[in-house]
């Protein structure tokens, strides 16, 4: 069982929804790969659909990774710019990104659904599945940072209630 107040249950069992999506998906992508090679360069009869699994399975990861090394603080960083302002500017400089990232996490899951809607019909050519369950992952990325930015919000409001740091 998860321990914690009810927001921090629900942030765990969050990350570790994604880093299980996540792993699970990087696994897929050895398991492809690996099973590809050896049906390439040991039977001489190479799997046609394994290089589009494994693509699409990546894309998966990726998203679903996104989210997860965010909601840890792991994301990318301009960290000369945040290591030099003053700590209290650093807690509203950490909620500006917040909210830029639940904006932009919006936006790339709204770009995703119109994408997907358009161009979703086409079939891969390897496995025969329409686009859309591929491109679609896109949308999924963008939902996974808006939840994952409600949730550093509702955290850094909550510190701040409480007197604790955001």
């Amino acid at each position: 069982m998860i321990r914690g107040t009810p927001m921090q249950r629900v942030e765990i069992a969050f990350m570790r929804l994604l880093a299980g999506l996540s792993g699970i998906s990087i696994l897929v992508v050895f398991g492809v790969v690996f099973a590809g090679s050896v049906s390439r360069y040991l039977f001489s009869a190479p799997l046609q659909w394994s290089e589009e699994i494994a693509k699409y399975a990546m894309i998966y990861g990726c998203m679903f990774g996104v989210a997860y090394a965010y909601l840890q603080g792991k994301q990318i960083t301009f960290s000369i710019v945040i290591d030099t302002v003053p700590e209290k500017f650093r807690r509203k400089l950490s909620l500006l990104v917040d909210v830029a990232t639940l904006v932009l996490g919006g936006i790339l899951a709204y770009a995703g659904l119109i994408f997907a809607g358009k161009r979703g019909g086409i079939v891969a050519s390897g496995i025969g599945i329409q686009m859309y369950w591929a491109q679609i992952a896109i949308t999924v990325g963008g939902i996974c940072l808006v939840i994952a930015a409600i949730l550093r919000i509702i955290s850094f409001f909550k510190a701040v209630s409480t007197g604790g740091e955001a």
